[in-house]
């Protein structure tokens, strides 16, 4: 069975939101003003509860204005080769502002590669937290290996 998801009502409601907004665009797409208001109290409550998004959301939210990126609707997108790559440049008709975004097949996001998995992760035992020395003159601010012995040891100087 997979784990429980933590913030599971909170994702509800992002998932909610940006849902409502496409909706609102598809029907009438001179709405745009409340697919903005969705689109930024989604983005407010992710920041607020420390969530994060998905790169595929991130990447149809503008980050200037809010507002949701449909191609032809609310963003232009244009494809430039720059330096022997290929980009998307994608431009928001509200604000202005672009995002380019990488076209190789070969590129994967972090979240998609193996090594971000908490699966193919190794199972490393946590050290022991070194003791903090911030309240101690700089000649014996040097952390020391805990001492496993069970006297004390007097300190070398």
């Amino acid at each position: 069975m997979a784990g429980q998801v933590k913030d599971r009502e909170a994702f509800q409601r992002l998932s909610f939101l940006y849902q409502a907004a496409h909706c609102v665009l598809s029907q009438n797409p001179e709405n745009q003003a409340l697919a903005r208001f969705y689109c930024h109290t989604e983005k407010t409550i992710a920041k607020r509860l420390v969530l994060r998004q998905d790169p595929s959301v991130k990447r149809t939210l503008c980050r200037g204005c809010s507002s949701l990126l449909i191609p032809g609707l609310t963003c232009t997108q244009r494809q430039r080769r720059r330096k022997g790559l290929s980009w998307t440049v994608q431009t928001c008709l509200t604000c202005q502002r672009s995002q380019r975004f990488l076209n190789d097949p070969k590129h994967l996001l972090w979240g998609d590669r193996p090594e971000a998995q908490l699966e193919n992760q190794a199972d490393l035992k946590p050290s022991e937290p070194l003791p903090n020395t911030a309240h101690l003159p700089k000649e014996n601010a040097q952390p020391q290996a805990p001492n496993t012995s069970d006297e004390f040891a007097p300190l070398s100087r």
